[in-house]
Order: C-alpha cells, then sequence, then structure tokens
C-alpha cells in the first residue's frame, strides 16, 4: 500500500498520538492515581495517630489523677461517712440548726470506686455561712466536692437565703 508523503505523515502522528494516549492512560495516568490514594491514606492515618496520642495523653493524666484520688481516699481516716463529715462540719460552721433535711444516696458509677452522694437543704442561712460552709466541706484531703448547688432568696425572712446541695466524695 503506497501512501503520498503527507498521508504518512498523517498516519504517523495519528499512530504517535495512540501510542503517547495508551501511555498516560495505562502507565501514567494509574501512577498518580495511585500515589493521589497513597497520600490521601498517609494523610489519614496521620491524623489517626495524631488522635490516638492525643487520647492516650488524656488518659494518661486520667490515670495519674485517679492514683491521686486513690492515695487521698487511703489516706482519709477509717470509718469516714460523708453524712457524719457534713453534719460535724455544719456544727462547726454554726448551720446545723438551718438544715431541713439529708438524703444520703450510693451509686455504683462507672468505675471501680462507688459514689457517695448527700443532698441536703439548708433553709434561712446568710451568704456569709453558706460561703462558710462550702469553704470546710469542699476539701481536696477528703476527696469531697459540690456536684451542685442551688440557692434562692428565702421568703420568710428578709436578706436570707434558702440553698440546695449536692455533695460527692468516693468510697
Amino acid at each position: 500500500m503506497k501512501l503520498a508523503r503527507r498521508e504518512r505523515y498523517f498516519v504517523s502522528g495519528a499512530a504517535l498520538f495512540l501510542a503517547v494516549f495508551f501511555i498516560f492512560q495505562f502507565l501514567i495516568s494509574p501512577f498518580f492515581d495511585a500515589r493521589r490514594r497513597v497520600r490521601r491514606g498517609v494523610r489519614v492515618k496521620q491524623d489517626g495517630l495524631e488522635e490516638i496520642v492525643k487520647l492516650s495523653s488524656e488518659y494518661n493524666r486520667y490515670r495519674k489523677g485517679s492514683q491521686g484520688i486513690k492515695q487521698i481516699l487511703a489516706e482519709r481516716r477509717k470509718g469516714f461517712t460523708l453524712f457524719s463529715f457534713l453534719e460535724k462540719e455544719a456544727r462547726d460552721a454554726g448551720v446545723k440548726n438551718s438544715i431541713k433535711y439529708m438524703k444520703p444516696s450510693v451509686s455504683g458509677g462507672s468505675g471501680p470506686r462507688k459514689e457517695s452522694l448527700v443532698e441536703m437543704k439548708l433553709e434561712a442561712i446568710t451568704l456569709q455561712q453558706l460561703s462558710g460552709y462550702l469553704w470546710r466541706i469542699e476539701s481536696t484531703e477528703n476527696a469531697v466536692s459540690i456536684k451542685r448547688i442551688s440557692v434562692k432568696e428565702n421568703k420568710k425572712k428578709a436578706g436570707r437565703i434558702d440553698a440546695i446541695l449536692q455533695v460527692l466524695t468516693f468510697q
């Protein structure tokens, strides 16, 4: 088959174009796609690793805090009960006669320690008495903290307040 010079250039160009197209389509393009997927996978793995490192440091912080609580609970006097502790501190703070009720409860919780909770209502006390009492009961040496507090004005006595406290410790 005899082709003119111009036709040979045209056929050669078309063959060259097809060769470049197939090389690009089946060699170069898959290489760049695979490289893009690998980079994306590396980025996802790096993000996951950063999250693991963050969670690990948070876990270690909680574990150290847990060890501190264990030590505090071990050093606490034998026979410690939250109810009697709150009563004693109320007597020492001068608010024992203002206690309307005290409701103790114990919950299992999700950890190895049980939560001991006492809800109490103080009626017709001054703000200074409340702050003094709170200062006395919230102590790190006994691992006692205020979980919730609600304060409102006493309707019967002017300048007095009523407070409902939820006090928490661990056993």
